[in-house]
């Protein structure tokens, strides 16, 4: 009886289809290697300078098909010479060099191109542009790769504690699914008309120009001319409409053909803009803004982190959830080759802190965190530059700033509790991460 082989699964297929780029580009040709979205791989060779000989072609497109199963392409192998427009694929700004090849002289060069239908954006790194008049509001994200770890009560403390020290802040809420910092700085009936996810139905449509979107707080009283600005991800509503919010959130993250700014990423990236416009022409440009970011590996966390903020905050608790959920990601953004960009804009945070073996627990997760930023930090030889800091190193980005657990907000209704966050135990809870996160907002990351 014939035992039928293994099948290739998706894990499997990039390393034997990079095999196969490495003797290609040893011949001296320049190699691309595209997936698109179901996986499937395909070589695209620029045989413009460099000719491929028929039986090269020939043997490196059976070696593809004999062995990536069900992820080959229909046509593994291609020639930029037979394109109808090469340079769509070997200079579009998504292709990457590929960090596990070294070209040598006389080889060709590997890059990689792939093709999804969400989560593209975790590889576009970059900062926001400047405004007109050349100055540059201070943007924030607070992310957690998993829920529930206090994310959207430390945008609030943040978000006053800036304020309180004369600054105009606007906190978005950007958790769409579960908003969070909205309905703790604003009350119901203070609530703009129009929410974030408004605006990004709306702008799929051209439809957005004077939308109301943002409000200032309502459950506390500011001094010394510090403004909190509010854009929730969810309005009041028309007085003569039902507001249909599952209705909106079931088209937002679509990519609208043939719009000016038809990507959702380009959509957020003009939300959010709006958002501090519409704060502008209430009162003043805001100084510092706070993206309260989606959990886990989503599309509104990518263009918050990658692409929207110059500081993420990263929360997490001690356990193999955190760690494993952060090292997928930080692993994605070393294959695309922008671990020198991102990680100088991450800064970790330790929340839920035990009170009791405190400095235990700190170093533990330290340590931990180092474990798996590391992926993104330079590996070193003797006598080498670059960034590689030491585990004991404070300012590095995976030194936890902490957020104290305290068992008394367990449950705390804070909208219907006046004055909670300036409770003793409160500020004590927070006082480390408050001074460290203005001061990082402040001078900038590392």
């Amino acid at each position: 009886m014939t035992i039928p082989p293994e099948p290739v699964r998706f894990d499997q297929a990039r390393p034997l289809a990079l095999a196969v780029a490495v003797d290609v580009a040893a011949s001296g040709v320049d190699v691309l290697v595209v997936r698109d979205i179901l996986g499937r791989l395909a070589l695209l060779l620029d045989d413009r300078s460099s000719k491929v000989d028929t039986a090269d072609q020939e043997l490196w497109s059976g070696r593809l098909n004999s062995t990536l199963g069900r992820y080959v392409a229909e046509r593994p192998l291609l020639l930029a010479s037979r394109l109808f427009q090469p340079d769509a694929y070997f200079a579009s700004p998504r292709a990457t060099p590929d960090l596990r090849y070294v070209a040598e002289p006389g080889r060709g060069s590997i890059r990689w191109l792939d093709n999804t239908v969400v989560g593209g954006d975790w590889a576009r790194v970059s900062t926001p542009d400047q405004h007109a008049g050349g100055t540059r509001t201070a943007r924030t994200a607070l992310y957690g790769f998993k829920g529930g770890v206090g994310r959207s009560t430390a945008t609030f403390m943040l978000a006053k504690h800036l304020a309180e020290r004369g600054n105009c802040v606007l906190v978005i809420d950007l958790d769409l699914e579960s908003p969070g910092a909205g309905p703790l700085l604003v009350s119901e009936e203070q609530l703009p008309r129009y929410g974030i996810i408004d605006q990004l139905v709306e702008s799929a449509l051209r439809n957005d120009e004077g939308l109301d979107l943002v409000a200032q707080a309502t459950h506390f009283q500011l001094q010394n001319n510090g403004e909190l600005w509010v854009a929730p991800a969810r309005g009041r509503g028309e007085p003569d409409a039902e507001y249909t919010y599952v209705d909106k959130l079931n088209r937002v993250y679509a990519d609208v053909p043939g719009q000016g700014q038809g990507a959702f990423s380009d959509r957020l990236e003009a939300a959010v803009r709006a958002c501090e416009d519409a704060v502008a022409r209430e009162s003043r440009r805001p100084d510092v803004v706070l993206l309260d970011s989606r959990a886990g590996i989503h599309d509104i966390a990518a263009v918050a982190i990658s692409r929207l903020c110059d500081l993420a905050l990263l929360f997490g608790s001690d356990n193999g959830q955190t760690w494993a959920g952060y090292r997928d990601l930080f692993t994605a953004w070393l294959s695309s080759g922008k671990a020198p960009e991102i990680r100088e804009k991450l800064r970790m945070v330790a929340s839920m802190v035990p009170d009791a073996g405190t400095a235990a627990y700190l170093e533990t997760f330290r340590d931990r965190a180092w474990e798996c930023f590391s992926v993104l930090y330079d590996d070193l030889v003797d006598g080498d530059t670059g960034f590689n800091p030491s585990p004991e190193d404070a300012s590095a980005p995976h030194s936890p700033i902490p957020i104290l657990f305290a068992l008394e907000l367990v449950g705390l209704d804070a909208v219907s509790t006046p004055g909670w966050d300036d409770r003793a135990f409160v500020r004590a809870a927070y006082d480390s991460f408050l001074e460290t996160a203005t001061n990082l907002m402040i001078e900038g990351p590392r």
